[in-house]
């Protein structure tokens, strides 16, 4: 008995010795993968311990090696050509592991909240706006999706949870629709292989995507100590996020990034912008490959009151998205895509994700592959002059002037007095002006437009771009109103 007992004891050492000895690559490293295109695309995994590793790609004679160290991980540059595929890539430390399908291109991660997350097949009683017809009649070999599993810990962990497909109606019902739109429109136009990484988690705070390095400057911001502390808040957990779902990705070779995220940050708006701008570049710092673009959605209309509890402090939804409009100021290689005309007043994920996913892809095109004729910024608000009674409101990234809804008319905009006390307002296009005006207000010093939590967006660029929600004021936010 003794002897059997030792025999199965050296059975399973010999098992978990070979288990260890087995080549292994994180998740993203797999079969049907997209790897980036004209780049030193870094790879990397675990094989047994301090033995040679050796890289060969089928798109070359060259074979690439490193060797694993005492714990076994190891890491390779592999220089990559133009786009082009199917191809394999075979790892070996003497037992071989083959990556078969894989495709050089485009590499996006894709990240953010529910509106990010949300998939091709809607939400239950929340359908995506020809989602299934989409999905339907979307195969396509040149796009990859890989979905990275909910995942939220205290400390970093070194791989994700999930599987890359190509596109077909099941992967396409399955991924993120904002996302799927976006790259569905980059590889029409640049016809290469595209992949997209969902790197999402409905309700996610922002700060749960970032380290707490780069959270160090917001003493607001209370990090977790334990994981059970990060398991009861979970995706609004500070750094939960970054921790088990974007950490392991960080070095991959990618060309950038698309982002949808701030509902959950609505009611602390005022730090925003420096929030954002602080994790864009946390992200670039941990990447180290430059100012890698970052493209974002700025919060579509909703009305908040729905989800404020009674009770509750309400707060004004616009001056999150007034935050948000800073960023692209802030932080260079960046753009917004304004979706002041897309929301749903009482619905806080829009039917509607083509139209952000095809206005992140218009950023892309022009700033990021240089398409000529490929206008993709909203034009901004930039200042005000008073005449009278009537406020001329003038604007900035307006080339073909701007434009109403409603003809040369516009229904959101508000002045106000010295009073500060907001009226409706006449509001009609002049050239490349809006000319405002109030019988209520004979003497206006502020005038706001899109200013509220629900508004349907009415004024727009000559090119179909959505002018964002503005104030000319800087009056201090008003105290949250209880309910």
């Amino acid at each position: 008995m003794k002897q059997m007992k030792s025999l199965m004891l050296l059975i399973a050492l010999m098992m978990a010795v070979t288990a260890t000895a087995e080549v292994r690559m994180p998740a993203f490293f797999g079969d049907n993968m997209v790897l980036q295109q004209q780049s030193d695309a870094p790879l990397w995994g675990w094989a047994t311990p301090k033995k040679k590793v050796t890289v060969s790609p089928s798109w070359s004679e060259e074979s690439y090696t490193t060797k694993a160290d005492e714990q076994g991980r190891w890491r390779v540059s592999l220089p990559t050509p133009e786009a082009g595929g199917p191809y394999s890539i075979t790892i070996s430390d003497g037992e071989e592991l083959t990556l078969q399908n894989v495709m050089l291109g485009e590499v996006w991660i894709c990240s953010g909240q529910s509106n990010m997350e949300m998939p091709m097949k809607g939400f239950k009683n929340q359908p995506v706006e020809n989602g299934n017809l989409d999905a339907a009649k979307g195969t396509n070999p040149n796009i990859r999706l890989f979905t990275v599993k909910r995942n939220a810990q205290l400390e970093a962990v070194e791989d994700v949870t999930g599987k890359w497909a190509e596109a077909k109606p099941l992967s396409i019902r399955d991924f993120s629709a904002t996302a799927y739109y976006f790259g569905r429109m980059i590889e029409e136009e640049l016809q290469v292989p595209v992949g997209l990484i969902c790197v999402a988690w409905g309700g996610s705070a922002c700060e749960a995507w970032m380290t707490p390095e780069m959270l160090s400057a917001f003493p607001q911001v209370k990090l977790p100590a334990t994981q059970a502390e990060v398991d009861k808040t979970k995706q609004r957990c500070p750094t939960a996020l970054w921790n088990g779902m974007l950490k392991p990705l960080v070095g991959m070779a990618m060309r950038g990034v698309i982002w949808y995220q701030g509902c959950d940050n609505w009611n602390r708006a005022y730090y925003y912008a420096d929030l954002h701008a602080t994790m864009i570049r946390g992200w670039r710092e941990q990447w180290g490959i430059g100012d890698f673009p970052f493209y974002y959605c700025q919060i579509a209309p909703f009305d908040y009151d729905i989800i404020t509890a009674v009770g509750q402090p309400r707060y004004n939804s616009a001056y999150l998205r007034e935050q948000q409009a800073k960023v692209e100021h802030m932080v260079p290689n960046t753009g917004m895509a304004v979706l002041l005309d897309v929301g749903m007043e009482r619905g806080i994920h829009p039917y509607d994700k083509q139209t952000p996913g095809e206005r992140l892809a218009l950023h892309a095109l022009s700033k990021t592959y240089g398409f000529e004729g490929i206008y993709c910024d909203s034009p901004v608000f930039k200042g005000i002059e008073i005449k009278g009674n009537v406020v001329e409101v003038s604007f900035d990234r307006s080339p073909m002037w701007i434009s109403c809804k409603h003809g040369f008319a516009s229904k959101c905009f508000e002045v106000a007095g010295e009073d500060r006390v907001f009226y409706p307002a006449k509001a009609e296009v002049k050239q490349k002006k809006m000319i405002v005006s109030s019988e209520q207000v004979p003497n206006p010093v502020a005038v706001r437009y899109g200013f509220k939590d629900w508004v349907v967006g009415d004024l727009f660029g000559s090119d179909g771009l959505p002018i964002s929600s503005f104030r000319s004021d800087d009056w201090a936010d008003p105290a949250p109103i209880k309910q």
